[in-house]
């Protein structure tokens, strides 16, 4: 079999470079299993701050038993070097891009969406699977959770639902998005994760353990491992409420990650510089927080908080 021109040779780790158009190439390791079996696309570091995943796709290029494996992964360890190194928020220090708002990407465009048209082009057709590694970056505070996609068809929904359910996490959340990495894939057809876990800019041995623990379950679940798949107790949340700020001020969130929520509670509320109030923003039902922003000073359209109900 052959991925990116490169010849899969079983039992081996292979590095192999994903073609960017007009730029470097972007850094991936093939890990061959002994036996044939299906392609696993597990990305990380699209957010340069956001750890947990990082060093969980570290973690299993070092540990994985290739001979346990069937098939292949197509492990993209750091997708966002600059922004790793740099302690950027989201960006990409190239040209100021959040790669996850710019699939599907643009041969001839900025550095981000030539690397978004990179990966679309190169990595999505050998993928029969494909996880998306984040956390809450420095300025979230999240609960664990993974995202699975509702915008991408029936037979899409139904693998990516399954799939997330042998995760450890809490909570799966149903989502509609469309230009993301992950829900970029599920568009074309690829059952696909974005699994969170960690936030603000922080992570234990613990939560490695986890995220490592999940990849594995995902694997047991694809056929990957010669082993039984695990499910877990968890919520699916079938609809979320993403808040934004309506303009610039100070924000002062009023619950925590993971808070069970009563309708009508506040969440939290903008202020300005003088502390007149901006804006209040209530639950409008019953719900959970999912994740919200931890800074004091917000600008116009930034997020602020997400919860939401099953």
């Amino acid at each position: 079999m052959t991925i990116l021109g490169m010849q899969t040779v079983p039992g081996q780790k292979i590095r192999i470079s994903v073609p960017v158009p007009g730029s470097a190439p972007c850094e991936a390791i093939l890990l061959c299993g002994q036996k044939p079996g299906k392609t696993l696309v597990i990305s990380a570091g699209v957010h340069g701050c956001e750890y947990v995943g990082i060093l969980a796709a570290q973690r299993l290029r070092r540990e994985l038993d290739l001979s346990r494996l069937c098939g292949q992964i197509i492990l993209l360890p750091l997708i966002n070097p600059n922004g790793f190194y740099h302690a950027e928020r989201q960006i990409m220090p190239e040209d100021g891009k959040n790669l996850n708002r710019e699939f599907p990407g643009k041969a001839d465009g900025t550095y981000t969406q030539r690397l978004a048209a990179g990966i679309e082009q190169y990595i999505f057709p050998e993928a029969d699977f494909l996880i998306d590694l984040h956390s809450g970056d420095w300025f979230e505070s999240l609960t664990p959770l993974v995202f699975f996609p509702i915008a991408a068809g029936d037979t899409v929904e139904r693998a990516a639902r399954d799939a997330a359910s042998c995760l450890s996490v809490p909570l799966r959340v149903a989502s509609t998005a469309r230009n993301g990495l992950y829900s970029r894939a599920a568009q074309l057809g690829i059952p696909s994760l974005l699994l969170e876990r960690g936030c603000r800019a922080a992570w234990s041995e613990a939560e490695l353990r986890a995220e490592l623990e999940d990849l594995y379950r995902l694997m047991a679940h694809l056929g990957m491992l010669e082993e039984s798949a695990v499910r877990t107790t968890q919520r699916e949340i079938r609809q979320a409420v993403y808040e934004e700020a309506s303009c610039r001020g100070f924000w002062y969130p009023q619950v925590q990650a993971g808070a069970q929520l009563c309708v009508g509670q506040c969440l939290g509320f903008l202020t300005d510089a003088e502390g007149r109030m901006l804006c209040e923003y209530r639950a409008a039902f019953d719900g959970i927080v999912l994740y919200h922003t931890v800074i004091l000073g917000v600008q116009e359209g930034d997020p602020l908080i997400a919860y939401g109900r099953t």
